[in-house]
């Protein structure tokens, strides 16, 4: 089982250093059983050549990637402040190209945060659902028009291609690939010896209310009317009506703006207006529920575990939890 973390100038030195430490954590407490295959992690550069993380910070690589295929090959996201010109260089192409080689050869790969963008580049992205961190969602959706965006995803898998948002979300990788590896106990027992969760949380609860239609006047005014109608039932003909077009446009441009139906839309927006009065209030599920439309206290907490990874109360002590933290003694 070989595992290669590929390295870059502009990656993130965290996701290359940390990637190779947390799957070797892993294989140390799961080698225990001795009927599974041994695991090799190592770094890689196109040339074999030191690379410069995003800091500046030189770091050196076990080798040069090889023709040989691997079992998971994971990526780390970068930072670049001119996206098309980074993703323009001779070195992302040929790294997009070794890339497109590995999984025609069978090999997990994997995309963490921005580093999703050179699946994109080796065309693995096209006709697969995939996702990237939330601020980069519309640039990873217009760069690659073929790929099936998900906005919002922590982790998604379609055909080998593994994609992971967030800058830190090589970590869910790291488990991803030993469970594909070497099963869903495995990935069980090395979460819990590194501390981690075993499933990936949402990225919902860290989005800013109102991102998405920041920079669209209709999703801007769609958000208007969900809100004011408060407490009031508000179906997906209601809301075309007061923005006074079809239920037919309106799906359309909410498919093209957000990759939402009008439905999931509304869900989602009543969703941030609740996640505030958690956070802000002490008022009761079922006074939230109402406030945010629903008809009973079920059905919206089943809508906010959709969209939270987490109940009503177990998202107010976890936002609690993490006020105190950034509290100062």
């Amino acid at each position: 089982m070989e595992v290669i973390v590929l390295g870059y100038d502009g990656c993130l030195g965290a996701g290359l250093i940390g990637t190779v430490d947390m799957l070797k954590l892993a294989w140390s407490t799961i080698s225990k059983d001795q009927n599974r295959e041994p695991i090799s992690v190592s770094t890689a550069s196109f040339d074999g050549q030191p690379i410069q993380d995003s800091s500046g910070r030189r770091l050196k690589v076990d080798g040069s990637v090889t023709a040989d295929p691997a079992s998971a090959v994971i990526v780390p996201g970068y930072l670049s402040d001119d996206g098309d010109r980074f993703l323009g260089a001779a070195s992302v192409a040929a790294a997009a190209a070794w890339l497109r080689r590995q999984h025609a050869l069978g090999a997990l790969v994997c995309g963490s945060c921005s580093g999703v963008f050179l699946l994109g580049e080796a065309g693995l992205l096209d006709g697969r659902r995939c996702t990237t961190t939330w601020w980069r969602h519309d640039e990873l959706r217009d760069r690659y028009p073929r790929a099936d965006a998900q906005w919002g995803a922590p982790l998604l898998e379609d055909s080998r291609v593994v994609t992971a948002g967030g800058p830190l979300s090589w970590i869910d990788l790291c488990l991803h690939v030993i469970r594909a590896l070497y099963g869903a106990s495995a990935a069980k027992i090395a979460a819990d010896f590194t501390v981690v969760d075993t499933v990936p949380s949402t990225q919902s609860t860290y989005v800013p209310p109102g991102h998405l239609a920041a920079s669209d006047p209709f999703l801007l005014k769609a958000e208007h009317i969900i809100r004011q109608a408060g407490d009031a039932p508000l179906t997906v003909l209601g809301l075309a009506r007061g923005l006074g077009t079809s239920v037919r446009t309106l799906h359309r441009h909410l498919e093209r703006a957000s990759g939402e139906t009008p439905k999931r839309f509304i869900e989602r927006v009543r969703f941030e207006a609740a996640r505030t009065l958690l956070e802000t209030t002490t008022h009761s599920v079922k006074r939230l529920a109402a406030s945010a439309g629903y008809a009973d206290e079920a059905s919206f907490r089943r809508a906010f575990s959709r969209y939270s990874g987490m109940t009503p109360g177990a998202y107010r002590r976890w936002a609690q939890g993490r006020k105190n933290s950034f509290r100062v003694t």
